[in-house]
């Protein structure tokens, strides 16, 4: 029960608040954005409003989307009890004691519990576990919010029994509504003080808050709160003032997160598409955001050897003299020969032959071994008494440097992993390849010959896999 001291602080701590937290909506009347989801008829605003929130929900976006805020609105507007927790701070304990209380509850009151779990991904799967036998029979209704990919980052049997609920990073139109509203507001915004803002300076918030309304709201406080009034008494936010409050605009990068393996894999595949702006623009998103240089530089190397290949073999030389000039500079320069890399291999023509490899890997994995013809054996050891190396034709005495003698065990004569694409460089070697391979099928009347066809991504994904072991 809230005493006259716990009233008082109350009080205090709601006229103290940072201006983003004193604005946050109360009910969907005041929400602004994400109209897809709480927008008039949509599902989620006729379960808010009539109180018919009875399945678990997850409301996944970026920080300052309105996770939280709606999570409260229910809050207001429910009849059942609404507990609320935090995944960084609480453990499995804390639930436990909340779970138990919501038994009891409906148990006595028949009064069902709501509990809002914030930054849900932040349990592991135990936490997680603890949790689901409950939202299971129904003794809590779970909100959960997070910043990432619930289908990555929640338990499947959790994802499963609630809805998913994406939110966006709100319009540059919403964004200056809720300053608008911040300004105008008299009971928790600047409405009672003669605040003038001016339109440059407003949109620069608008621009730089990157669709975070907490990140807009908090550069505009501390650009009132820091400006004193003048003559007349108007607090005037000038655009110098706006840039000094917000310098930097916020991008959302989590080094562990969606955006990162979503940045690098936008990256990875606008150099693949031979599209050097679209690779400029992501690689510096991920340097801006601080990605480090040496995991782009890797991921250059691996491409340069999957995508370029033969297409180009200068690909992978640039890449790996990238790698190794980025470790003498360092930033801020180091930055050059990274854009070098990238540049060089967007425009360089592509190959993926070298995906070759995984149906031999394939091939092994699923025949075994099989042994090496005689006459490719080592012949330091034991030539004379097993005849190991015994009618190898050394190539470099043949013309041409070529000699049409079996390589493959006879098993697999004439299966031809690789196939050369018509791109760049290779283009060449798929002519010389055809020759050599043609005298070798007169040399060793070989009948019929094979291509094997390529692999499909999911099967080179299983392999790579395999790989890993």
């Amino acid at each position: 029960m809230m005493d006259l001291f716990d009233h008082a602080l109350s009080r205090r701590l709601t006229t103290e608040a940072p201006l983003a937290a004193r604005m946050r909506p109360r009910t969907l009347d005041e929400f602004v954005g994400q109209e897809e989801i709480v927008g008039p008829g949509r599902l989620l605003r006729r379960a808010i409003e009539a109180d018919r929130l009875f399945s678990s929900i997850l409301l996944w976006g970026p920080p300052g989307t309105g996770k939280t805020t709606l999570a409260q609105i229910i809050a207001n507007s429910t009849r059942s009890h609404f507990a609320n927790i935090s995944a960084v701070l609480a453990g499995v304990a804390e639930l436990r004691t909340v779970i138990a209380e919501a038994k009891e509850r409906r148990k006595l009151n028949g009064i069902r519990t709501t509990l809002f779990v914030d930054e849900v991904h932040r349990w592991n799967k135990a936490q997680q576990d603890a949790l689901l036998p409950h939202v299971e029979d129904g003794a809590i209704v779970l909100i959960g919010a997070t910043t990432e990919n619930p289908y990555f980052e929640v338990i499947a049997a959790l994802v499963s029994r609630s809805r998913v609920f994406q939110l966006r990073a709100l319009s540059d139109e919403a964004v200056k509504a809720i300053l608008r509203a911040a300004l105008a507001d008299s009971e928790r915004g600047y409405g009672q003080r003669r605040v003038q803002i001016d339109d440059d300076a407003l949109d620069h918030f608008v621009n730089i808050a990157g669709g975070d309304a907490r990140n807009a709201l908090n550069a505009l406080e501390l650009a009132v709160e820091s400006t004193p009034p003048n003559g007349d008494g108007v607090t005037r936010v000038t655009l110098d003032v706006a840039q000094e409050s917000i310098q930097r605009r916020a991008v959302l990068y989590d080094k562990d997160g969606d955006a990162h393996y979503d940045t690098i894999s936008a990256f990875i595949k606008s150099v693949r598409g031979s599209d050097p702006d679209a690779a400029l623009y992501w690689l510096a998103k991920m340097l801006y955001a601080g990605e480090s240089p040496r995991f782009i530089l890797r991921r250059l190397l691996i491409l340069a050897g999957e995508d370029i290949g033969l297409g180009d073999p200068m690909g992978l030389v640039v890449a790996n003299a990238a790698a190794q000039a980025f470790e003498y500079v360092g930033m801020p320069e180091g930055v050059f020969p990274i854009v070098e890399a990238t540049l060089y291999l967007a425009t360089a023509p592509k190959s993926n032959s070298t995906g070759a490899y995984f149906k031999a890997y394939d091939k092994i994995a699923k025949e075994g071994k099989v042994d090496v013809p005689r006459h490719l054996q080592d012949s330091n050891r034991d030539a004379k008494g097993l005849g190991h190396g015994q009618g190898y034709v050394y190539p470099h005495e043949r013309e041409g440097h070529h000699v049409g003698q079996q390589y493959l065990p006879t098993a697999l004569l004439g299966t031809y992993f690789y196939n050369p694409s018509e791109e760049g460089y290779e283009a060449a070697v798929k002519d010389r390849l055809a020759r050599w391979r043609e005298a070798q099928r007169r040399a060793l009347n070989i009948e019929a010959a094979t291509d094997l066809p390529d692999l499909s991504v999911d099967e080179v994904i299983a392999i790579k896999r395999r790989m890993a072991r």
